[in-house]
């Protein structure tokens, strides 16, 4: 195993509940290997924005601190998952006119249509996250997913562009820069936890991923390898355990074992005759619950969740032969985990349902704790980390050798000397373009740069 720092990358989930930072790198097969994971209870953050930064930065410098211990390695740099009700999203179509149709279409076209929609207008306090590519239309001929390579003079695109609070994104930033941290990555969690539990097939087939979380629901839908529509609900775990709190009048506590333990999404399930005992307070005599009544406090709830995200689903156009998931609904999140969710979602929405969990990315022998769905987004942070270091070292390589000039080799000029300065010139030219377009992006690479930086100045 190699353990040179410029591989390593640390994957930091500020979650409602939860704060978990996981240490890892790949091996040789690009499986991950997890060096070390830091675990803290999130006490600043309410559905996915941050309410209270000192809180929040006590909790991350706790989760850092244990994973450091644990992987026995110095943490300076993080990739974050952002999420929240602030979170939107909208459709795009946009157009750039190009001088000379006969030059094909590579890198430096695509980037300067991105940058056009960058430019778009916003409602006040608002920010371009992500401006995710979907189809593309060169002059007349539409439905391309690879463009480059082509000849024409108009390059169009559909986008999905992912828009949040920037000032609500930038409290992120802050609590991260608090820590003592540098923030060198930045995603939207629904496409992390796809990443980490979702396949290729799923992808192209079409499915959507249901991502349910402490504070909110999250929401992404795919088909054909396209990510097209996303959505947050703020609405999670936390609201469960609310119900179960006011329904039973108990403390917080004591309702999150409960649904932890007895919970259940199909009431039907359970026997009026099965009780839960749960001790008074201060001497008080204990209260008795049955387990059926408080399936039917988890239900409601839980069916109330499950309604908002497949209408999130039907706005897409999911009843539509040509947008149908083939591949149905994945489920994860530390709110998957509750008994029957998975039949409770199949009978409500009609598709076909699994749960998510992360041991496919996983190399043999790690900790089975690890390929639970609530560390999806973890783990998808910190495959967004690992392949962002990817890029960066290509592109140093990439820039190195373009230093290295082409040598000639005439010591005396000649009539043809310039002719053979030029064909070498255009030779590397042609060979760098062959490169660039061989090379693989992550969605928004090209823009995580300049907007990290953005919400980093904090002056």
């Amino acid at each position: 195993m190699d353990n040179n720092n410029n591989n390593i990358a640390v994957g930091l989930d500020i979650g409602t509940t939860k704060i978990v930072a996981i240490v890892g790198q790949r091996n040789e097969h690009g499986k991950l290997v997890i060096l070390g994971m830091g675990r803290a209870k999130s006490l600043g953050v309410h559905r996915g924005v941050v309410n209270n930064i000192t809180q929040t930065i006590d909790s991350i410098k706790k989760a850092i601190s244990e994973a450091e211990k644990a992987a026995n390695y110095k943490i300076t740099d993080v990739t974050v998952g952002i999420a929240g009700q602030h979170i939107r999203s909208l459709q795009h179509s946009d157009y750039i006119s190009r001088p000379n149709f006969e030059d094909v279409i590579d890198d430096t076209d695509i980037e300067k249509l991105k940058e056009q929609v960058h430019k778009l207008v916003m409602l006040p306090g608002e920010e371009i996250i992500h401006v995710l590519p979907q189809e593309y239309k060169v002059d007349s001929q539409s439905e391309i997913i690879e463009p480059r390579g082509f000849h024409g003079s108009r390059l169009e695109a559909n986008f999905h562009v992912v828009v949040g609070q920037i000032s609500l994104i930038r409290n992120i930033a802050r609590c991260v820069k608090e820590a003592g941290l540098n923030l060198v990555g930045i995603t939207l969690e629904p496409l992390a936890s796809s990443d980490a539990v979702l396949s290729q097939e799923e992808k192209e087939a079409g499915v959507a991923l249901i991502d349910v979380g402490g504070g909110t629901t999250d929401i992404a839908v795919f088909k054909d390898n396209i990510i097209r529509h996303t959505a947050v609900i703020p609405f999670g775990g936390n609201v469960i355990t609310d119900d179960i709190k006011s329904g039973c009048s108990i403390i917080e506590r004591q309702a999150e074992i409960l649904k932890v333990k007895y919970g259940s999404a199909w009431p039907s399930e359970n026997k009026e005759i099965e009780v839960i005992s749960i001790p008074g307070l201060h001497g008080r005599e204990p209260k008795e619950i049955t387990v059926k009544k408080l399936s039917q406090i988890i239900h409601a709830r839980v069916e109330e969740i499950i309604s908002l995200a497949y209408l999130e689903l039907k706005n897409y156009g999911c009843e539509e032969q040509k947008k149908k998931l083939i591949a149905g609904i994945v489920m994860t999140g530390g709110g998957s985990k509750l008994k029957h969710l998975r039949q409770l979602t199949e009978y409500t929405t009609g598709m076909d349902v699994r749960i998510g969990y992360c041991n496919e990315h996983l190399a043999g022998g790690q900790p089975e704790e690890l390929a639970s769905p609530e560390y999806a987004t973890a783990i998808g942070l910190l495959m967004t980390g690992l392949n962002n270091l990817e890029l960066k070292k290509n592109k140093i390589q990439q820039e190195t050798k373009n230093i290295k000039k082409p040598e000639v080799s005439s010591d005396i000029p000649t009539e043809n000397s310039s002719t053979t300065t030029l064909n070498i010139e255009q030779k590397t030219l042609k060979e760098e373009k062959k490169k660039n377009k061989e090379k693989k992006k992550s969605i928004f690479a090209s823009f995580q740069e300049k907007f990290i930086k953005y919400i980093n100045d904090t002056e």
